[in-house]
């Protein structure tokens, strides 16, 4: 009995330790402070949480890939010569944007900023007259593509690389806006107008409030008990982008299917292996697996055996998915991605995440050093980083790094181009467009084959060009996003 008591006794004694312990708060293992204790400061440590995966999008593992050129080159542009790189993980939209998707993002602007602000809507619309053909009528698609609901679930075009970007910062903002409310931090505000509606950076920097529903809790003795969320909390998700080219590319060729090990035993020459263009799929044996144009005049097929089954853009979800899960990243619309185009890109762009067109900004600041008052759009400010800024930075030393080797002055060849780094016309003259090249800084990449392209363009390594500001009619994009930390298998 004696023996029982003590065991007894024991054990209560362990259970006791264990629970004073459970309620000791979790130190810092630098200064031994107390987190999240408004007894001690304040300091606040968010629970360890993963990144959610936001709307629409699918997880993509990184990894290096041979990037560039899978077969001949047809057009002999040799513009994408392979190139090992890495691409680290991120999270793709499984599916270009819809036309339902962008009709979204249109009433929004029309409902927020339509009695004052009329030209944002305006500005967003897409370019319907791109269907026009001179020889050709496509005239009801002018009317009909976009609006009617029978192509609700088709893929938005005619959208410019400028105006893909506005979508990716909007989207941003509501997929944000719906976590808060979801998380109890803000209510639904049906009634934002012009400047007053919610913007995750103004959110973030105070110049937004909303309907507070129950705020985030203020640890800080000083503080008023109630808090806006701050990024470090977790619970707002990284900004929604276009994919770069390398993204874009290694997402589109799904090698995870090809992968055992680390080697890969077949590179692909489509999202798929092998060089056929149908399926070996028993229930849809034969039938074609994108959308794109056989051959001269050949859109579909032929009446009662269609080949893709579709003249124009099919919907986003058609035919066979990627080993990532993605649709249609070869085939029925081509994507604008954010690179710069540079025939020689591969060869000068870093080899970890490579990406072509980076300009630094920095938020825009008053004469105190404050954050400058959100725009009458209700968005924060930005300016380029200065030269002073950059001066005796290593890693840059000027904000627009759009030119840095290929177009700069370090890139020139000529012999007759000014000797002076700082005169103005020594730069930009191997790239002054509709004089020496049809390149610009307004060049920008769209990736794959679309309804309109024959199988070559379906090539994840080929790649395109059009100016920012420009529509096609055969021209979609789809949204990535970082993903925040590690990679996905953990490691």
């Amino acid at each position: 009995m004696l023996r029982i008591n003590k065991l007894i006794t024991t054990i209560l004694l362990i259970a006791g330790v264990a629970f004073m312990a459970s309620c000791r708060k979790e130190r810092s293992l630098s200064t031994g402070w107390p987190y999240n204790d408004p007894k001690t400061g304040g300091f606040e440590k968010a629970s360890s949480k993963e990144q959610i995966t936001g709307p629409g999008l699918v997880a993509i593992e990184g990894g290096t890939f041979l990037m560039g050129a899978t077969h001949e080159d047809l057009l002999y542009e040799w513009n994408n010569m392979p190139r090992q790189i890495t691409v680290a993980s991120f999270f793709m939209d499984q599916t270009e944007v819809s036309n339902l998707d962008y009709l979204e993002y249109i009433y929004w602007l029309n409902r927020v900023y339509g009695q004052s602000f009329p030209q944002v809507v305006q500005k967003a619309l897409p370019d319907t007259l791109a269907w026009r053909d001179r020889l050709a009528y496509n005239e009801p698609l002018i009317e009909i593509y976009f609006r009617h609901p029978a192509y609700r679930d088709y893929p938005v075009v005619g959208v410019s690389w400028l105006q893909a970007n506005d979508y990716a910062n909007w989207r941003t903002d509501r997929v944000n806006e719906m976590l808060l409310i979801e998380a109890g931090i803000l209510f639904f505000d049906p009634d934002q107008r012009d400047e007053n509606n919610f913007n995750t950076e103004a959110y973030l920097a105070g110049q937004y409030v909303g309907l507070v529903d129950g705020g985030m809790p203020d640890l800080d003795p000083s503080g008023t008990g109630v808090r806006n969320v701050r990024f470090e909390d977790g619970i707002l998700l990284p900004r929604y982008r276009l994919p770069t080219e390398a993204e874009w590319e290694y997402a589109a060729l799904g090698l995870v299917g090809n992968t055992m090990g680390e080697r890969i035993v077949e590179r692909r020459i489509y999202p798929w292996n092998g060089a056929g263009l149908r399926t070996d799929d028993k229930k849809y044996y034969g039938s074609f697996v994108a959308n794109f144009k056989r051959g001269s005049g050949d859109y579909m097929g032929v009446a009662g055996n269609l080949n893709d089954g579709a003249a124009l853009p099919a919907p986003v979800g058609s035919y066979w998915p990627n080993d990532f899960g993605l649709y249609n990243m070869a085939g029925n619309v081509s994507e604008w991605v954010q690179d710069v185009y540079r025939p020689l890109s591969f060869e000068d762009m870093a080899d970890f995440n490579p990406v072509r067109g980076n300009v630094f900004m920095n938020k825009e600041r008053d004469a105190d050093g404050f954050l400058a008052e959100k725009d009458s759009l209700g968005r924060i400010r930005y300016v380029e980083v200065t030269d002073e800024e950059a001066a005796e930075r290593k890693n840059y030393r000027q904000a627009n790094n759009i030119n840095y080797r290929d177009g700069d002055f370090m890139s020139t060849i000529q012999t007759d181009w000014s000797d002076d780094p700082n005169d103005p016309e020594s730069t930009m003259k191997m790239y002054d467009y509709a004089s020496t090249s049809l390149v610009s800084d307004k060049s920008r990449v769209y990736k794959g084959g679309s309804w309109a392209d024959r199988a070559y363009f379906m090539s994840p390594g080929t790649r395109r060009f059009l100016n920012e500001n420009e529509a096609s009619p055969s021209i979609g994009f789809r949204c990535a996003m970082n993903k925040v930390g590690g990679s996905f298998s953990g490691r």
